[in-house]
């Protein structure tokens, strides 16, 4: 299904994202980033703090770990408590189903995963319905299957914990993901899926060889297999469908760009830009003329004292993309609130529009970065110029 440029299924067209991963890292302990980051425990101070920015669209995780500690049985009081706080803030709240995390008994390569998973979904949306019978349910299935199956595949960083099974996790993953949107639909047949899968640019070193050429433009188009598949183009057998594209969500970060062959990144602003890089404005182009769905920018930031610079780019390429036509409906500040390193729990990345200042009995306390607030100000304005010329998006 595709929406209508004028129509949109979004509050607003900033969001703010909440890191809601509940995975096992890569020395096997559960982290669950919800209560670590604070979020969970001051979920009001968090929505009121969105007001100024006129983010009124989130994105939330579920927390699958937690959610389902025996098979089939689902303890929704967690979310419960957040759609409460959503509605009492005017929050509209878009929901992972796996954010990286799933129970103690499964990986994706159980054989009961695909089942398990597709359970879940149905349950949320009964769930969901008997709390919030009316209004768009917009649903992310499983977030960034290409870099999951490459984390828990070949690096061994979470679970399955594997090497050189990469496509085997996938392949896994994404039989899940299908049923789960079959799942879905049948419990919602309104729901909209967003797919979220990192965006990036893969690119020959200088003065390449064929092969190296080749072997780029192999890696660049491996970023495409998550949804290629969900649209039945790769691995029919699994049941995708292009009615299963619906609103394609890309993860765009400083580091998304890089030479196949050594792996140093290729720096987005440096004096002397390196030709190789693509603006952001040309890779929506590209994955939009590969799916002709309406796209948005589902996570993006910056750590450090770079982040306001990041947010002015942002904000000059989104107002670029949308002048070029790109339906474009929205950017996800990912993470709002900073959060820490997966695996080196005292490494906070110093990446949010709201650092975290610690505290040893109480969740951390929010200090807004001014820099970074200037900066995101200065995006919006920007992306309203050009939406300001554009007849208005109307809720649907």
């Amino acid at each position: 299904m595709t929406a209508h440029l004028n129509t949109t299924p979004f509050k607003s067209f900033w969001w703010g994202g909440y890191e809601c991963t509940d995975q096992l890292n890569c020395f096997g302990n559960r982290v669950d980033f919800l209560p670590l980051t604070g979020h969970l425990q001051l979920l009001d101070e968090d929505y009121t703090d969105l007001h100024q920015f006129g983010v009124k669209t989130v994105r939330e995780g579920i927390r699958w770990a937690h959610i389902e500690k025996t098979p089939y049985h689902y303890d929704w009081s967690t979310v419960k408590t957040m759609l409460d706080a959503g509605q009492r803030h005017g929050i509209q709240q878009v929901w992972d189903m796996c954010h990286f995390g799933f129970p103690d008994d499964l990986t994706p390569l159980h054989p009961m995963f695909a089942r398990r998973f597709a359970a879940l979904c149905r349950a949320f949306v009964n769930f969901y319905r008997s709390e919030r019978p009316e209004g768009v349910l917009v649903v992310t299935p499983i977030n960034e299957v290409s870099f999951l199956s490459w984390a828990g595949g070949e690096v061994r960083a979470t679970s399955p914990y594997g090497v050189r099974l990469g496509w085997e996790v996938k392949y896994a993953l994404m039989r899940a993901y299908i049923e789960g949107v079959v799942a879905l639909r049948e419990a919602d047949p309104g729901i909209r899926i967003l797919t979220t899968e990192p965006l990036v640019n893969i690119v020959p070193p200088h003065n390449a060889t064929p092969q190296q050429r080749r072997d780029a433009k192999q890696h660049h188009e491996w970023q495409y297999q998550a949804t290629d598949i969900l649209a039945g183009r790769v691995s029919p057998e699994l049941g995708g469908r292009p009615e299963f594209l619906d609103i394609m969500g890309f993860n765009y970060y400083y580091d998304n760009q890089w030479d196949v062959t050594t792996g140093q990144r290729l720096g987005w602003n440096d004096p002397h830009p390196d030709p190789r890089l693509r603006p952001l404005r040309d890779l929506f182009k590209e994955a939009h003329r590969r799916y002709n769905r309406p796209i948005a920018l589902t996570e993006t930031s910056h750590p450090g004292i770079d982040r306001p610079l990041w947010l002015r780019m942002i904000g000059r390429e989104c107002a670029a993309a949308l002048q070029q036509g790109i339906p474009l409906l929205g950017v996800c500040l990912y993470p709002i609130i900073d959060r820490p390193d997966w695996d080196f729990l005292d490494n906070w990345h110093h990446s949010g529009l709201w650092d975290a200042a610690l505290h040893p009995d109480g969740p951390p306390q929010r200090i807004l970065h001014e820099p970074s607030a200037e900066g995101l100000r200065a995006a919006q304005a920007t992306v309203a110029q050009v939406l300001d010329r554009k007849p208005a998006l109307a809720i649907g």
